[in-house]
């Protein structure tokens, strides 16, 4: 905290030098005005006009009512569906004006989320006063002085902030001057973790302690938000528990529940093939891309769709809104995914299938499944099945596995509050010393006695994506345009940026297979263009096995 204070306070001292005090900072509208903007577009919700509605305006009200509280940690425990995006903002604006703090973060696991999330605080509370921070957004540098949000990127000092789990943590555990240059600006605020069980697992415990520092020693305020609520309470320091927003958790599970789950034990892929093929809208989840692949392939006749991430962004985003459209007109629609559609896609089919996986993953499945609530929960069903043994379960969902069967072994409904209770704690406890893989804590405690911290080594240790990915950059459409620019010797962040939506992000191994078959060119910034077309597929994305040079699909 005391290197980012004296870090930003050079950056910004150096800066109105070197600008003779021209640069725009600032100019932002107070906590207090952002408020009152939320009430007003708030009061449009009231009376409100049937049951649903009426169940989202008393969370809303309950969090409202508990802006009033004091500073410290909280969890909000809300079922998808409830309203809390803008029932936690309520919370956290009324906090801070409550409480004289100075902004409001908000922290989120995927770019997706983050985009409509920031799409949507931007329509309530002005648009200059929202900053859209991660490695997918580049704000224009064009015109004098560029968008002041580019400045605001670098020191967070803005009154609303939303961002990733990857920028924040990364930033918080830094040791680079401009990562950790926006530290103090997380102080005196409030802090929203949304959909907190995607916390990253082997960095939990000093994510979690974190947490807690920033409540107990900077005067911050953190929310940890879901419909599935881990259990963190053993993770957090002696004496500090978390308080729930809104309490009556399983009366809001018994009211929005809009599913039933039902098992069908082992299927082979053409028996689920068969089990979709009988269904005229229905999603389909699996673990791995091989999988989504053939079951995809099986299917027959018009509105089939695969979605995996060999498919590149804007690829994703056009078949996306493909499903969108012909699920609205009630139009076949058989898509078959990996877990990529769990989490900030609105689809809303009548049936759904899960592959085995955590519950988090499974419940997140079920949101996808009469998410309207437009039918009865007792015909909006969610199977759940095990892939025969043809694909081997990803080590990384290995104990999420264990942990999900123990929770449920008695028949339990996964998505109950109990139920969900059950399987983290079950998951914390299989996992042990993992959820501090790098061994963190125990490191800056060793430096406690002689104040010698491990800054620099655990920052070199502490990162939340940890694969080894090649970025493939895909010549379709407007990436076509975009690889003769790189090609030409173009450089610039809003270029790469740009790239960013064409290309497939690829392991190791299969980025090797290509090259060797000379299906890539190299660019610099780390990008290499696919040079062989027939190696991506309109429907299945691009083909990470290559052979002579020319793709198969398998």
């Amino acid at each position: 905290m005391l290197f980012s204070c004296l870090v930003d306070a050079d950056y910004l001292d150096t800066e109105a030098f070197m600008s003779a005090g021209g640069v725009r900072r600032g100019g932002y509208e107070p906590i207090a005005v952002l408020r009152e903007r939320l009430k007003a577009h708030t009061a449009g919700f009231f009376p409100p006009r049937n049951p649903l509605n009426a169940k989202r305006c008393v969370i809303l009200r309950t969090c409202e009512a508990a802006g009033a509280w004091g500073r410290g940690l909280y969890t909000l425990t809300v079922p998808t569906g409830g309203g809390k995006t803008l029932a936690s903002l309520a919370f956290a604006l009324e906090h801070a004006v409550r409480h004289g703090m100075e902004r409001v973060t908000y922290v989120i696991p995927y770019s997706s989320i983050i985009e409509q999330t920031a799409e949507v605080f931007r329509e309530v509370l002005g648009d200059g006063n929202v900053l859209e921070h991660h490695s997918g957004y580049e704000y224009d540098d064009s015109g004098e002085g560029g968008d002041p949000r580019r400045l605001a990127a670098e020191n967070w000092d803005v009154p609303v902030v939303v961002t990733t789990n990857v920028q924040f943590f990364q930033s918080l555990f830094a040791s680079k001057p401009s990562r950790c240059r926006k530290i103090h600006s997380i102080a005196n605020s409030v802090i929203i973790f949304d959909e907190a069980q995607m916390l990253p697992q082997p960095y939990l415990r000093p994510c979690v302690r974190a947490i807690a520092e920033l409540v107990r020693s900077y005067r911050s305020t953190c929310v940890l938000c879901t419909a599935t609520q881990p259990n963190l309470g053993p993770l957090l320091p002696e004496g500090m528990d978390a308080q729930e927003l809104c309490p009556d958790t399983e009366a809001l599970y018994e009211f929005f529940r809009r599913v039933r789950y039902e098992q069908l034990g082992q299927l082979s892929d053409e028996a689920l093939a068969r089990l979709l093929q009988s269904h005229n809208q229905v999603l389909c989840v699996v673990s791995t891309r091989k999988q989504a692949q053939t079951v995809f392939r099986l299917l027959e006749g018009e509105g089939c769709f695969h979605l995996s991430i060999l498919l590149y962004p804007e690829h994703r985003g056009r078949v996306l809104s493909q499903i969108q459209e012909r699920l609205r007109q009630s139009l076949p629609c058989r898509v078959v995914s990996t877990s990529l559609v769990e989490a900030g896609v609105d689809l809303d089919f009548p049936t759904v299938y899960r592959a085995e996986a955590g519950l988090d993953s499974v419940i997140q499945a079920g949101g996808r499944c009469n998410r309207e609530g437009r039918r009865s929960p007792e015909e909006s069903v969610v199977y759940l099945f095990r892939p025969d043994g043809a694909y081997r379960l990803p080590v990384s969902l290995r104990l999420p596995v264990e942990a999900a069967t123990m929770a449920t072994q008695t028949g339990e409904d996964p998505s109950a509050p109990a139920t969900i209770a059950a399987y983290f704690t079950t998951l914390h406890s299989l996992r042990g010393d993992a959820l501090d893989s790098k061994r963190v804590v125990e490191r800056f405690e060793a430096g406690l006695p002689s104040m010698s911290f491990p800054f620099a080594s655990v920052a070199e240790d502490f990162r939340l994506i940890e694969e080894d990915t090649r970025s493939v950059l895909i010549p379709n459409g407007r990436g076509r345009e975009l690889a003769e620019r790189l090609r030409q010797g173009e450089r610039s962040r809003a270029l790469l940026r740009a790239a960013g939506r064409f290309c497939v992000s690829l392991y190791p191994q299969h980025f090797e297979e290509l090259d060797r078959a000379g299906a890539l060119e190299a660019l610099d910034g780390g990008v290499y263009l696919l040079t062989d077309p027939n190696l991506y597929a309109e429907d299945t994305g691009l083909a990470p096995e290559a052979e002579e040079g020319r793709g198969f699909f398998a």
